[in-house]
Order: C-alpha cells, then sequence, then structure tokens
C-alpha cells in the first residue's frame, strides 16, 4: 500500500466546504493573503510509522496534517472576530470527530491522542501583506493501517 493523500485530504476538506462557513478551502498553505472572509487550509505537517500498532511485516503510520482557520483581525466589529473563528474550529472539529474514519479512507482519526498530539487547535496571529489575520491551527492526526510493508 501507499500513503493516499488526495483522497484523506479531499474527505478532509470535504467536511469543511460542507460546513458552509468558509469564503475559500485550500488543500495548501497559502503564501498569500487567503481572502478577506473565512478561510481555511489544510496540509501536511507530519508523517511517522507507529510502532505500537504495526506488525511483524506491515507499518501502521500517523499522518499528521494542519488546518488553519484565517479572518482578518480587523474584521467588523472586532468583537465577533473570536466568535467566528471559535465557531468555525467548533464545526471542523465536530466534523471530523463525527467522521472518525473519513469515509472509511482511514483507520481513524486520534481524537484523543494515543500517538501524539490529538486533534486540537491553537490560537494567533499570522501577517500576509499589510493585512493581520486571527487564525486557528488545528491538529488533525490520522491513522493509516498497513501503510507500507516491510522487506526482510
Amino acid at each position: 500500500m501507499t500513503l493516499d493523500l488526495t483522497t484523506y485530504r479531499a474527505h478532509a476538506l470535504s467536511h469543511a466546504q460542507a460546513l458552509g462557513l468558509f469564503e475559500q478551502v485550500l488543500g495548501h498553505e497559502p503564501v498569500s493573503a487567503p481572502g478577506s472572509g473565512l478561510s481555511y487550509a489544510l496540509w501536511v505537517k507530519g508523517i511517522r510509522p507507529i510502532p505500537a500498532r504495526s506488525g511483524l511485516d506491515v507499518v501502521t503510520v500517523r499522518l499528521e496534517l494542519t488546518g488553519r482557520v484565517f479572518l482578518p483581525a480587523d474584521t467588523q466589529p472586532e468583537d465577533g472576530v473570536d466568535v467566528a473563528v471559535t465557531g468555525a474550529v467548533d464545526g471542523l472539529m465536530a466534523a471530523y470527530s463525527g467522521d472518525f474514519e473519513l469515509g472509511g479512507t482511514v483507520a481513524n482519526v486520534d481524537l484523543l491522542g494515543a500517538h501524539g498530539p490529538g486533534l486540537g487547535a491553537e490560537f494567533g496571529y499570522a501577517r500576509f501583506d499589510s493585512t493581520t489575520y486571527r487564525v486557528a491551527t488545528l491538529t488533525v492526526p490520522l491513522i493509516i493501517n498497513d501503510a507500507w510493508t516491510e522487506a526482510p
């Protein structure tokens, strides 16, 4: 087997699109300002074998995705910026929890962190050009059984 990032990412992004909250949903980390409304982007952070779940001839892996919600920090009313970003994170985390196997494409979303940091979000700011964005950076950890075959 091989890792099928296109499929995993498509399922994860479909949840963001289905929420109807985002002006745009991207399958990559933006290198320029993502827009004036709520935006969501998803990209790969890391891939690691999981010894405790691997067998004698196959390897289970943890594919960790980073998701980021963006909203210009000067969006009016400014008191609503955190409300909007937190609401988007809540919707995303509920969707990933509710589709625990991403449509049967992964063993599971590592919600509680059995094999590293679990599903979660950290809030902060990011600057693109002259615009400061309020952001929430999600950890979306996916467990994929039998991703690689070990050769003797």
